[in-house]
């Protein structure tokens, strides 16, 4: 289906003409309808099916229709990455309808404040903001929640993992009754349900399944000891120098600064990212990483939805994901756009477990290589296998190399 056929204004699709979008995609073409009918929608689908402009293209349509005078959506997510990643996309289709929005989080600069109340003050159409800085304003009544009639959540699993399910809370009692809500998530546990119940009217749900990573994804794994996993990857890096962009996703702060030392230790140039950097600095290590001056980045779960980086040759899971969609998410980094690349995954003896709940969920089963000989063994494989085939063959070769 196309945008036109769906019924937005001219200068939505005029917008979406100069960025080269012309045909919907699954959840566009489903959620799009019933948010231009003023339904609640509680929808589920994975970073790269287009759930941005789901939710935004329909908004702008809204803004364009009634002709706010006033500030009258909030979007509310887990990061600033993820924030900053709207806004741009708000910016871009945006273009040609004159709707103004503007970017809250924490981190900041000192005079970020200032320019936050100022540009509140003048108005603007669309705030997308984390939640811990939403409530600052708030408090501060900068933000004039009377005139908000659309609410929209994104990546709500990941907020409710981050513990902001009482910041969220709190966010509602500020905002009038009667309000159209949108709600998306990468997955779909019980939390998610249970906070659908408490904000949502009569939502409808829309669902696009989870895709299957790209076939040119060499997925490869690793069982090991927690001893071990920093000297794996060390080497790993060390005899691939073609591969000159490594993302190395891993479960704690603490762990991402101990492998970047180490890896500096080797003369990689490697730099971490976690939710102790100011703003600023974030900007910078992802700008180098982008431009190839960091080979090799290092980030924790909590931001790893926020980054947007292409031509990635190797993606390296330090830790196993604790949701099998993460898994997904993560190595979908590389093989974009007809490429190829290797995704690698660490599993010690606590992991195994949940690494068979990522195998069922893409229905595949994940080569098991044998270490290097100079690490000695790994622990013994005890996860049960539903495929044909064995899961571990010692007589494959160390880390594969393609074509």
């Amino acid at each position: 289906m196309t945008f036109e056929e769906i019924g937005l204004r001219e200068e939505i699709l005029e917008g979406l003409d100069a960025m080269g979008f012309e045909k919907a995609t699954p959840i566009q073409e489903q959620a799009i309808p019933e948010v231009l009918k003023g339904r609640d929608i509680i929808g589920c689908a994975q970073t790269g099916t287009g759930k941005t402009a789901a939710f935004i293209l329909p908004t702008l349509n809204k803004i364009l229709e009634k002709g706010y005078t006033n500030t009258s959506t909030l979007i509310i997510v887990p990061t600033r990455e993820l924030a900053l990643q709207i806004d741009m996309q708000v910016q871009g289709l945006a273009y040609f309808t004159g709707a103004t929005s503007i970017c809250l989080y924490g981190g900041g600069k000192k005079g970020d404040l200032v320019r936050d109340k100022k540009a509140l003050s003048q108005g603007v159409d669309i705030i997308i903001a984390t939640p811990g800085k939403l409530i600052s304003h708030l408090i501060m009544n900068t933000i004039n929640t009377a005139t908000i009639e659309n609410l929209i959540f994104d990546e709500a699993d990941r907020m409710l993992d981050m513990g902001f399910y009482e910041d969220i809370c709190r966010v509602i009692t500020f905002l009038p009754a009667k309000r159209q809500n949108l709600m998306f998530s990468a997955t779909m546990p019980p939390k998610i349900r249970t906070l659908a119940k408490r904000i949502l009217t009569d939502p409808v749900e829309v669902s696009i399944e989870i895709s299957k990573p790209s076939e040119g994804v060499d997925q490869q794994a690793f069982v090991v000891y927690d001893a071990q996993k920093t000297p794996l990857i060390s080497q790993v890096i060390k005899d691939k120098p073609e591969y000159n962009s490594i993302l190395i996703f891993t479960s704690t702060k603490r762990k991402v600064n101990e492998i970047v030392k180490t890896l500096s230790k080797n003369g990689v140039a490697a730099k971490g990212i976690s939710s102790d950097l100011e703003q600023a600095e974030r900007e910078e290590v992802l700008m180098d990483f982008t431009t190839k001056k960091t080979r090799v980045l290092v980030a924790t779960d909590v931001i790893s939805r926020g980054i947007d980086i292409k031509d990635i040759n190797l993606v390296i899971n330090y830790d196993v994901p604790k949701n099998p969609a993460d898994y997904v998410h993560r190595i979908g980094r590389t093989a974009r756009a007809s490429t190829t690349g290797v995704a690698m995954t660490l599993i010690n003896q606590d992991d195994m477990h949940k690494f068979r709940g990522i195998e069922k969920l893409i229905d595949k089963e994940v080569p098991k290589y044998p270490l290097p000989g100079d690490l000695g063994d790994g622990p013994e494989w005890k996860a049960k296998s539903d495929f044909k085939k064995k899961p571990f063959n010692k007589k494959k070769k160390f880390y594969k190399k393609k074509g």
